[in-house]
């Protein structure tokens, strides 16, 4: 492969990050402007034309789907493997060098991962043998307050009392958390990258393996990555200069839960003989999105600044709808879907986005009404579902009868007899002698302390944890052994037994398990030589929480703001942009949370292709209180020649009856005339400007002297005539 072949394919933009000397790099790529195929050409150019060896290539990304798209791009533009490059998530790698180096990082070699359900159950656990109320303390918050610390690279060890009683109680809890996991032999998903710094941090002769060994390092969506991960990647190439950093400072959406911003600032702190290339030109939206994005984002201080372009044309404005109300919100999204697919086009070519999950009801709703398949992306992955979690616990504590987590998910399912009591007994002995709660039970046993029906049903629970222990050795093939458990288990039997659908669907789930650990791919995912059941227990433990979807059905995608990131549409509608929803109340005070949500409204604006509709209620009920939202400020920062609104065809009516009326329907019997004036118990005092529509659908436009113009439905809006 010579340079042209590398370097044919690209934009001017492109070919200058791509060829550029060995140095660190930031390139700042912008909403579809092809950062994969820049980091996919890049590290072609390091093996093809500066000779780079595979093995020395490190490239680091968000998700598994990304990792696996930039080796199968690597491999297909090369036609070579990938196998010895080291291309996965920032978790993946982390997890990859504890493996490698369990013994230097201070971990046992059987080490098991837990996901954030597992997580959050020892924490509930640990809050109730330290008799901490859980309704003062809520476990989900002792679990953010522990990731963010080790996030942040703080250890319990690192805190002191700052004479705060929260502090203090949080990091009391946090030690305990701490201890526990350490003779568990359990990772949680923030402590794999702690871990991970902190053994090349403390290993000198490890750290230079590894700097001499990773000759160019390669990370994609720069912009989301938090505090600990940077610190990893600025150890590794500390004097090398090698940093090749792609990411996007407009669309940093993550900050609650830690990403930095700032890093792509500090970058240039950091790394001061560096090289900053950015991609503009757009290969995804019209230009009308574009000149929108565009303007909205140049509301945000302190960017590094770029200009979406396209050479596509304009194609069609934005669409603005003001809806009465959030039912009358749906029903015009569905309907513009439902004109869409009559004329042809695909269901999964559209999404509908919004800031907040409560929304998706009234859509869902409209939808189900209309017969109009759709999809809720995001919702429980396969591996995040109960009946999977619970096989694959089954399956974790035969590999390692010390994973606490794992025992206190099924030691009581199927439902066999062990009582809150005894539970309690083997949760005080693990504690005070520091054991899991295998030995503990095992020494509760062999004490003789319990009474003869919980003693049996105890003893019952680890004889078939042996079992199957014994069993999954004996098996030669990964699914023999999953499906062995899973039946051994009794989970199947337990599944027939509930309501019809739900259970026959949670056997199908179990089922696909099996399925999955046939397929699964043994050797290209082995760099370690672990077990084929370690591996995959460490690969479902990873792929639990990522949110990707299904987008090969003909359904309607239904979706977050947040979750959108990283897709695309030809339609989108971003619905719910009003005051208070988009941007949210809470951003109203906070600078900063107010510029992330207009970063977040951009990445909304970018995922449209051809067609984006915004649209806001006037009148809207959610979280089971009634709000009369203004517009949001977004739309005001669009510019008025991107952007169309819409209108349902209006009964304009004036005071005198020979006036015509300015609509393209029926004369409005609306007993509420132009310049009638009104009284509204919230808003006041008004005059009545127009009115639209009929019957229930009818709205009135009113000038109120306090709060300014106001569109109300009519049905709600229980206004007196003065």
């Amino acid at each position: 492969m010579d340079v042209s072949s590398i370097i044919s394919p690209l934009n001017d933009a492109q070919r200058l990050a791509v060829s550029a000397p060995m140095q660190a790099m930031l390139v700042l790529a912008g909403a579809g402007s092809g950062k994969t195929r820049v980091l996919v050409h890049r590290i072609a150019w390091h093996l093809k034309i500066n000779h780079i060896a595979p093995h020395n290539i490190l490239a680091v990304t968000f998700t598994n789907k990304a990792a696996s798209e930039m080796r199968h791009r690597v491999e297909e533009l090369l036609n070579i493997s990938a196998r010895s490059m080291w291309i996965g998530t920032f978790h993946g790698l982390a997890h990859r060098l504890l493996r490698q180096h369990a013994k230097q990082a201070k971990l046992p070699e059987t080490f098991q991962v837990m996901d954030s359900d597992d997580q959050l159950r020892i924490i509930k656990r640990l809050l109730k043998s330290l008799n901490i109320d859980d309704t003062k303390w809520p476990p989900k918050q002792v679990q953010g307050f522990i990731n963010g610390q080790k996030e942040e690279g703080i250890r319990a060890r690192h805190m002191s009392d700052n004479g705060d009683f929260y502090y203090r109680q949080m990091w009391q809890v946090y030690k305990a958390y701490e201890e526990l996991c350490d003779r568990s032999g359990l990772v949680d998903f923030a402590e794999l990258l702690l871990r991970a710094h902190e053994l090349l941090r403390d290993n000198e002769d490890l750290l230079s393996f590894y700097r001499d060994r990773f000759q160019q390092v390669h990370v994609d969506e720069f912009q989301d990555t938090n505090t600990i991960q940077y610190a990893w990647l600025r150890l590794l190439t500390e004097g090398n200069n090698n940093l090749f950093v792609v990411g996007d400072d407009d669309q940093s959406i993550y900050g609650w839960r830690g990403a930095k911003i700032e890093n792509i600032f500090n970058f240039q702190k950091h790394y001061p003989d560096h090289q900053v290339v950015r991609l503009e030109q757009n290969y995804r939206s019209s230009g009308h999105i574009l000149k929108a994005a565009n303007h909205l984002i140049a509301h945000n201080d302190s960017r590094m600044g770029k200009e979406l372009w396209t050479d596509a044309g304009d194609g069609l404005p934005l669409s603005l709808y003001a809806a009465f109300n959030e039912q009358d919100e749906a029903y015009f999204v569905v309907e513009k879907i439902r004109q869409w697919v009559k004329d042809g086009g695909l269901r999964s070519d559209i999404a509908i986005l919004y800031r907040s999950n409560a929304q998706s009801r009234q859509f869902e709703e409209r939808l189900m009404t209309t017969a109009t398949p759709y999809r809720v992306y995001g919702g429980l992955r396969f591996f995040e579902r109960m009946e999977i979690k619970n096989a694959l616990a089954y399956l974790r504590l035969s590999a390692n009868p010390h994973d606490d987590a794992s025992f206190e998910r099924i030691v009581n399912t199927p439902t066999r007899g062990i009582g809150a009591k005894t539970l309690d007994d083997m949760r005080i002995l693990a504690r005070d002698n520091a054991v899991s709660l295998w030995q503990a039970s095992l020494t509760l046993l062999q004490e003789n302390r319990l009474p003869p029906r919980a003693s049996s049903a105890l003893q019952a629970f680890l004889n078939l944890i042996n079992k199957l222990s014994q069993e999954t050795a004996n098996h030669e093939a990964l699914f023999e052994s999953v499906k062995y458990v899973i039946e051994a288990s009794g989970l199947i039997e337990l599944y027939k037994k509930e309501k019809q659908d739900k259970g026959e669907t949670r056997v199908e789930n179990l089922e696909e398990l099996v399925n999955a650990a046939k397929l699964f791919d043994y050797d290209s995912n082995n760099p370690e030589n672990l077990s084929e059941l370690d591996l995959f227990l460490t690969h479902a433990a990873l792929e639990a929480g990522e949110m990707q979807g299904d987008a090969d059905e003909d359904c309607v995608q239904l979706m977050t703001l947040h979750s959108a990131k990283g897709l695309e549409f030809k339609v989108v509608f971003m619905v719910g942009v009003e005051e208070g929803l988009f941007p949210s109340q809470q951003s109203f005070e906070d600078p900063g949370r107010l510029q992330e949500e207009r970063r977040l409204c951009y990445v909304g604006i970018t995922r449209a292709m051809q067609q984006l509709t915004i649209s806001y209620a006037e009148s809207r009920r959610l979280y089971g209180k009634d709000s009369y939202p203004r517009p949001s400020r977004f739309i005001k920062e669009i510019p008025a020649e991107a952007i169309q609104e819409i209108r349902i065809r209006a009964n304009v009516t004036r005071p005198v009856a020979s006036t015509p009326s300015y609509n393209s329907g029926p004369a409005s019997k609306s007993r509420y005339k132009l310049g009638q004036a009104v009284r509204h118990e919230k808003f006041g005092d008004g005059v009545v400007l127009q009115t639209e529509g009929d019957g229930e659908q009818e709205r009135v436009q009113i000038n109120f002297r306090n709060a300014g113009i106001k569109w109300l439905m009519l049905a709600y809006a229980k206004l007196d005539l003065i």
